[in-house]
């Protein structure tokens, strides 16, 4: 493992505001964050809304610089993005839709820093209990939810390992030395996910 800064998914304890909100409070924002940012129709308010997202970043105390270092691939993948859209369309559709992706991430880090895990699944835990009746199991639901916040910074950690070992092939500039350790490594962590999940019982629920 390298030295890359991972904030993706992991809390970072502080005093601030947006980490004394309550959990449910910051997921209803986050959903109602996402939902305006993909009506985003125009490149100056996709912008906008990815600006606001960092505006919560300093705002949560978050060191700027780790953060950004901790997104690092993240960009890349924006940058290969905003080519291709920019490629098929022009490049205000390209910035449309790279800001806005980026804004929702950027944002849903933001939260998942400031909240610790057991709150996020509480909260949703909490929100799904009068489901039971339709057949919604709220721990299965919450199970999931707690995968995916850990899955986020592996497979950043996974991005970032196969650029470094490009890298040091001198293959930085081959998609290829990238994508096939990335996509060989990232299904071997589904893999051991799915078994540790099967050995405990968890898989046929």
């Amino acid at each position: 493992m390298t030295g890359q800064p991972n904030l993706l998914g992991l809390y970072q304890p502080g005093t601030t505001v947006l980490h004394r909100l309550p959990a449910g409070v910051k997921l209803v924002a986050l959903c109602g964050f996402g939902a305006t940012a993909l009506a985003i129709r125009t490149p100056e308010l996709a912008v906008a809304a990815l600006v606001a997202a960092g505006g919560c970043v300093i705002w949560s105390r978050t060191n700027v610089f780790t953060f950004m270092r901790a997104l690092r691939p993240l960009l890349v993948i924006a940058a290969i993005l905003l080519g291709f859209h920019s490629w098929q369309a022009d490049l205000a559709h390209g910035v449309q839709v790279t800001s806005r992706m980026l804004a929702i991430v950027v944002l849903a880090t933001v939260v998942t820093a400031t909240t610790s895990s057991d709150a996020i699944l509480d909260a949703v835990t909490r929100a799904l209990r009068p489901l039971r009746h339709v057949g919604v199991n709220p721990d299965t639901v919450g199970l999931a939810i707690g995968l995916m916040l850990r899955a986020i910074p592996a497979l950043l950690s996974v991005a970032y390992e196969a650029r470094e070992a490009a890298r040091a092939r001198g293959l930085e500039r081959s998609p290829r030395a990238l994508l096939v350790p990335m996509a060989v490594r990232s299904v071997a962590h589904a893999r051991a996910t799915g078994e540790a999940l099967a050995a405990r019982g968890l898989g046929d629920s």
